[in-house]
């Protein structure tokens, strides 16, 4: 195990996303999984090439917690950020009394904060306009009055100590249900009539498109959520002018700017990159060139990511995971600890397995191949156990009686009556695999999950597609090829 342990640190190393310490100086951009924060992202991105640094832009990395422990592991240095959040969410419980408190504490962990970048986007409660004038409901406080009414929040809200909870202390709301979704599939739920109250981001879009009234914050719950830049403290050192172009958006964007850039992309289908380059432009004189990518390209990369995603974590499992499906059969005591480990394992969400993983590995694809390579174990161990331990006694006995050393009868009699049943494991894992690569998008390892994310976030049914009938087809093409490599691994005997 210790070996395999080894070869998997050896591949990581070299896995695609390990830094380097080229020069010119490399800046590594964040955001999270909406689309705002993907636009603020990019336009940083621009401007830090344009000064000079080799930046890239780590996108849609799931939620503030994510994004937070990144920027303190130093994955990424920098990334957009609301007050509300640093103080509700990030250093909640701290004795924060102004805004030089707040500067001093995130000091203390080596992160910096710019200015304002000139807009505001704090959390509302939102209702289709229709309904809340039947209703009569124009505050928060008026939802007290219909205990019938149904909430969808986005799972973030959810948990936040500025979220539900404390809202719902704050307004003594008791709804009839209540339901956690995808911040962006809400407004859908909205529109069809399938529930009646959700949260939303003031600079949201889809306020308008779809006619939604804002409930007025009548006891003032939630803060304000100016945007800010979050930086590490080393970054101007490291990349001097890069720093000071990207501080060139304090102050450059309004309300009804951000709403008009998020407009673009969420109703209007332009991509993110391509709203940022036009915005600065225009706001700051920027001329940066953008590369539109063909729907070919975008499969031939996405391709090469999942595909290195799975054919890695894969390898692996089946050098670690026989072996000990091999010493589970034979020691039936240490087989039980072998297969409750492994059992275990399975039962860790995936998700949650992801963010672990990254005070350890960072982002990218290291921690989504170690991800995989842990999910993997147990198909494998369990189906070389069962493998071996139904091989006929008759069989076995007859093995030993030709004088077979132990090594010899297992490579030539054992496996080869056990390899159907040791390759089933495998296809399962395999199939598992493809499948379960697709979350690596969350923490930047790309894949065919990407534009499956990207696709749900502006609802485009086209991006969906393009992560997940790639992804079904390599499932089945993984299939169908074990079920080709049984003609050569299994013996003709046991294909009849």
């Amino acid at each position: 195990m210790r070996e395999c342990m080894v070869v998997l640190l050896a591949v990581l190393a070299a896995s695609p996303g390990a830094t380097r310490g080229d020069e010119p100086p490399r800046v590594a951009v964040g955001s999270k999984k909406f689309t705002e924060s993907v636009i603020l992202g990019d336009m940083l991105t621009l401007l830090a090439r344009e000064a000079g640094a080799d930046a890239i832009h780590r996108r849609e990395l799931g939620g503030t917690q994510i994004v937070w422990k990144a920027l303190l592991a130093g994955e990424i240095d920098i990334y957009p950020e609301y007050i509300g959040t640093l103080e509700k969410e990030i250093l909640v419980g701290e004795a924060l009394h102004d805004e030089s408190d707040l500067r001093a504490r995130l000091a203390r962990q080596g992160v910096a904060m710019s200015a304002s970048l000139g807009f505001d986007d704090t959390y509302a409660l939102g209702m289709l306009e229709k309904t809340a004038s039947q209703l009569g409901i124009a505050t928060i406080s008026d939802l007290k009055r219909h205990g019938d009414l149904t909430f969808a929040l986005s799972n973030e809200f959810m948990d936040r100590e500025d979220g539900w909870p404390g809202l719902r202390r704050r307004y003594g709301l008791k709804p009839a249900e209540i339901q956690g979704v995808d911040h962006d599939l809400a407004y859908r739920g909205l529109a069809s009539g399938a529930i009646d109250v959700t949260d939303l981001y003031s600079t949201d879009a889809e306020i308008e498109q779809y006619g939604i009234r804002v409930l007025r914050d009548d006891l003032r719950y939630f803060p304000a959520y100016e945007a800010v830049l979050l930086y590490r403290n080393d970054l101007p050192r490291r990349a001097a002018s890069a720093t000071a172009a990207m501080l060139r958006l304090e102050g450059a964007i309004s309300q009804a700017e951000m709403i008009q850039l998020n407009a673009q992309a969420k109703l209007r289908g332009i991509a993110e990159e391509r709203i940022a380059a036009d915005f600065l432009s225009a706001k700051l004189g920027l001329v940066a060139e953008v590369f539109d990518d063909t729907l070919f390209m975008r499969f031939l990369r996405r391709s090469g990511e999942h595909l290195w995603l799975v054919a890695i974590s894969l390898g692996l499992a089946i050098a670690l995971a026989v072996p000990l499906g091999i010493v589970a059969a034979r020691w039936p005591a240490t087989g039980q600890a072998i297969l409750m480990v492994v059992g275990l394992i399975q039962t860790i969400p995936s998700l949650a397995l992801l963010v672990f993983m990254i005070p350890l590995l960072g982002l990218g694809a290291k921690p989504a191949i170690v991800a995989l390579f842990l999910y993997s174990l147990l198909p494998i161990v369990r189906n070389t156990y069962v493998g071996l331990r139904d091989i006929p006694l008759p069989l076995l006995e007859s093995a030993e009686a030709l004088g077979l050393p132990s090594a010899a009868r297992l490579r030539l009699i054992e496996l080869p009556l056990a390899s159907r049943t040791i390759l089933a494991g495998v296809k399962t894992a395999a199939v598992i695999n493809v499948g379960t690569a697709t979350l690596g998008a969350l923490i930047g390892a790309g894949g065919y999950g990407q534009p499956i994310l990207t696709g749900i976030r502006l609802d485009d049914v086209g991006l969906i597609l393009e992560g997940a009938v790639p992804a079904a087809l390599l499932a089945l093409v993984t299939q169908g090829g074990f079920e080709l490599a049984e003609r050569w691994l299994v013996p003709k005997g046991l294909r009849l």
